[in-house]
């Protein structure tokens, strides 16, 4: 009796996992389709396939929670990597305040009209950061590598809200 239950446990776990990593595959296809441009299957894919949340996603409006959820770390990360820099120039240090400004009023609401409009202007965030530290000739921004990945992935949120919102 006992193996039973274990039994059914795994087999409903393993559907789970089954269902959930067709959910991710199919959803970011079509984001993909949306946006070719931007948005890559492979990299979608993978920030979906280690997250615990979206394995537990049965629609692509749960993908959108677990997408947001996902750069709203990325962003709080990015802030805290900015506030652990000691040794820094003026100049840097201006450009990394105002990245961190930036990444600070990411996400905000809690419904889709006003997180959709939040998404494209955090979308921004990364170029706009970038743009700081443009001003100095020859200087490089310190965030390239992050405001990259975060560009990706707020932009796999705002195509997945596009999905839902069309039905």
């Amino acid at each position: 009796m006992k193996n039973s239950h274990i039994s059914s446990l795994v087999f409903f776990y393993l559907l789970l996992v089954s269902v959930s990593s067709n959910l991710i595959q199919e959803s970011c296809n079509k984001a993909a389709k949306l946006d070719p441009q931007t948005i890559k299957v492979d990299f979608c894919v993978s920030k979906f396939e280690g997250n615990p949340k979206a394995k537990l996603a049965t629609t692509i409006s749960d993908l959108v929670e677990v997408s947001i959820e996902a750069s709203i770390t990325n962003a709080t990360s990015i802030g805290s990597k900015l506030l652990e820099r000691k040794s820094l120039e003026s100049f840097e240090r201006n450009g990394l305040k105002n990245s961190y400004w930036l990444y600070s009023l990411v996400f905000k609401a809690k419904n889709y009209a006003t997180a959709c409009v939040d998404i494209v202007a955090s979308i921004e965030a990364p170029m706009n950061c970038e743009d700081q530290f443009k001003k100095k000739k020859g200087f490089v921004s310190p965030l390239t590598k992050e405001n990259s990945i975060f560009f990706l992935l707020t932009n796999i949120s705002h195509v997945f809200m596009t999905i839902v919102q069309k039905g």
